[in-house]
């Protein structure tokens, strides 16, 4: 078959949907469940941690290990001296953005589809006009020349991505025309819009519609349509931590899309051109990663569980066993912990009912509620203001353990 026809890419949804359909079902109950168990103020910063999450993850899975601490200086204007880390720190810092962007987009835009192709244009254009100049050229996959990568266009060469030849280039504004119609999220009902989530993921990159960045954009394009699907029940778990985190004897992300660019193979495996059961078992691995991911998290952010590894982190400061994040010399006190567990379940706490949660005078609360405002611990609006959790550099792997490998505690500039 032709690959510069759009029926190349059939079929675009396993057509026996109904073992995928109770994966998508527990997906949408659970992630639901686990957007509700926060109060929206801690929801709302956990998720800004997430963003970093995510764009560990996404980056990780290019080849680019760039550390979660650089990222989150980075977010402060505080790069390396380090050309080579400072570019990762730029990196980071570009897909961060456009997460925010996107975010934005959806909540101004309700009727917005993520599948439309103005939309991935914008997109790949937002991201790689932030990008360093080192990402704005990409070798061919014969790696005989260099090509520009023209921030917003499809791709105007013709590639083959391992033993996958994409479609032809001249084609891609038809096939994305195709993709964009199929995966209308209005068609879809219930479960059947996260089974099409998992489909249009691969088919994205399987086009290969940019000339480079088509992972990054198939990725920012699902977390895209999750929060359009899930509301609430996506930002405060990430699918690329999944995707860059194989389990033991399961597919990795890169093999599970290069399976789904099967052929079909016998009668027996659907009537496209592409294999119906390797569609299938693309969709079952991504809907089976959502789910670790979901349960990952509510296990991290139940309310009471949270609180006790908050008060335990207070314990170990007073007993010197950690260090304070700014990497300075504090005075502090376990009853610390009480106020961090109060913020992160109520949301924020009046500073008038500081000294009670604590259970300390007046005065050592005030100089303790000090230390923790400029430890980055707390936020306030202003100097008589509530105070809410904050998550600062140095605290994620006590607060939230294993979001990151276990190499991310130092507090040193690289």
């Amino acid at each position: 078959m032709s690959i510069d026809r759009p029926s190349a890419m059939e079929p675009l949804i396993p057509g026996n949907t109904g073992p995928l359909k109770d994966l998508a079902f527990d997906l949408a109950q659970r992630a639901s469940s686990l957007g509700a168990m926060l109060h929206p103020l801690t929801y709302k910063t956990i998720t800004e941690l997430l963003r970093i999450t995510n764009s560990y993850y996404s980056n990780l899975i290019e080849g680019y290990g760039t550390r979660p601490i650089d990222i989150e200086r980075a977010m402060r204007k505080s790069f390396s001296k380090n050309s080579k880390t400072r570019m990762l720190q730029e990196l980071s810092l570009a897909h961060i953005e456009v997460q925010r962007l996107i975010e934005a987009r959806l909540k101004a835009e309700p009727h917005l589809m993520p599948t439309n192709g103005d939309f991935l244009l914008w997109l790949h254009q937002e991201l790689y006009e932030r990008l360093p100049k080192e990402f704005l050229t990409a070798k061919t996959e014969s790696g005989d020349r260099t090509v520009h990568v023209e921030p917003g266009s499809w791709r105007i060469d013709d590639v083959a991505v391992g033993i996958h030849v994409a479609p032809m280039h001249a084609s891609i504004p038809e096939f994305m025309n195709r993709f964009e119609s199929f995966y209308d999220l209005a068609k879809f009902h219930g479960d059947e819009c996260l089974i099409a989530t998992a489909a249009m993921h691969h088919r994205l990159v399987w086009i290969h519609p940019f000339v480079d960045g088509n992972g990054r954009v198939a990725r920012l394009m699902t977390d895209a349509v999750l929060k359009r699907i899930l509301g609430n029940g996506y930002g405060i778990w990430t699918v690329s931590r999944g995707f860059a985190r194989p389990s033991s004897g399961k597919a990795t992300y890169k093999e599970a899309l290069s399976n789904a660019d099967s052929h079909r193979q016998g009668d027996l495996d659907g009537r496209g051109n592409l294999s119906e059961r390797s569609l299938t078992e693309f969709c079952q691995y991504f809907l089976e990663t959502c789910l670790d991911q979901v349960e990952y998290m509510t296990s991290l952010v139940e309310p009471y569980q949270l609180a006790e590894r908050l008060e335990g982190y207070a314990k170990l400061r007073a007993e010197n066993v950690l260090p304070a994040p700014n990497g300075k010399p504090s005075r502090f006190k376990a009853e610390a912990g009480y106020l961090l567990r109060e913020v992160a379940l109520r949301g924020e706490v009046p500073r008038g009912e500081i000294p009670r949660v604590m259970g300390l005078t007046e005065r050592t609360a005030r100089t303790l509620l000090s230390t923790m405002l400029s430890e980055g611990l707390l936020v306030s609006e202003t100097p008589k203001s509530a105070v809410r959790l904050a998550i600062p550099p140095g605290v994620t792997a006590y607060w939230f353990p294993n979001l990151y490998p276990a190499l991310e505690s130092s507090i040193t500039e690289s």
